[in-house]
């Protein structure tokens, strides 16, 4: 199957970046093309075969064609796609490990019932990257933050990954439980602001604020490190420790991690006891009356 044909660049605008285009190649999971859109606020396009399926969080369907079905189901539907004679337990037990994640119980599968190709597109839920996977080409496995998915082809498998060590699970950012993808499907995560993709030597290091680690193989080890003198660690606003990430295996790394930008936002609303950050007049609260931002 060819790629898609060129795309214009982003108007001047925003930044012109480059839009992502792959063509199908053979596996267990389904074999979808995808291309990512937009700059700030990215959305992906996933172009069905008939017959073919995609998998997607609930709440992120941008749009999708009319022959393209939506079903709702347990966990991540990858038992249907791998022909398993799996229970309602089996199914129960998949939804579960996407609760504990801080996932919906429920996934949706979108599935191609007409003729011909048909397109749907996932937008992400906050500024930032659309992060596109192939796990085949990572080993088979990635490990992310919670709440990192947004859309993936069927046959792909989501689970958890628990912390083992309790200082890292309790001060490392990410909590005793991450995200696992499985499979050697394309997979597509949320990483919030830019993104750094590094590729770490056996036994190189690579000191990171916790929050800021979006994903990473299972080959790198996740640890923690304190943060340099007390009084750094006090005053100097980056927490008591760092992640430290030892290769070998790739890390991504984001700029904005929500939890970040969604403190800012809560410390800069007045009803909740935090403080107006607008435009700065010289009536103060006043000002914010007569200009409609007091509620």
């Amino acid at each position: 199957m060819a790629v898609f044909g060129s795309v214009p660049s982003v108007p001047v605008l925003f930044p012109s970046i480059p839009v992502a285009r792959h063509d199908r190649q053979t596996g267990m999971a389904d074999d979808i093309a995808y291309e990512i859109k937009g700059s700030e606020s990215q959305f992906v396009e996933i172009e069905l075969d008939p017959g073919e399926s995609a998998i997607a969080e609930a709440g992120s369907l941008m749009f999708k064609d009319a022959s393209i079905t939506m079903d709702t189901v347990f966990g991540d539907g990858s038992d249907e796609a791998a022909g398993s004679q799996g229970g309602f337990f089996d199914k129960l037990v998949g939804a579960g490990k996407r609760l504990i994640t801080g996932e919906s119980l429920f996934t949706t599968v979108y599935t191609h019932q007409g003729r011909g190709k048909a397109t749907v597109a996932f937008a992400s839920p906050y500024p930032g990257r659309i992060v596109p996977m192939k796990l085949d080409d990572l080993g088979g496995q990635l490990i992310c933050q919670r709440d990192a998915f947004l859309c993936a082809a069927r046959g792909v498998s989501l689970g958890v990954y628990f912390q083992q060590k309790v200082m890292t699970g309790m001060f490392g950012g990410e909590g005793f439980v991450m995200q696992t993808l499985s499979g050697d499907g394309w997979a597509f995560v949320n990483a919030g602001g830019t993104l750094l993709e590094r590729d770490l030597a056996p036994g190189e290091h690579l000191h990171v604020d916790t929050g800021c680690v979006a994903a990473m193989t299972p080959t790198v080890n996740f640890d923690l490190e304190r943060a340099g003198s007390i009084k750094s660690q006090i005053f100097g606003g980056e927490g008591v420790f760092f992640a430290r990430l030892t290769g070998p295996g790739k890390v991504w790394i984001q700029s904005l991690p929500f939890s970040r930008l969604a403190g800012r936002i809560h410390a800069s609303m007045p009803q909740t006891g935090g403080r107006s950050v607008g435009e700065g007049t010289i009536l103060g609260g006043i000002g914010d009356v007569l200009g409609g931002d007091a509620y």
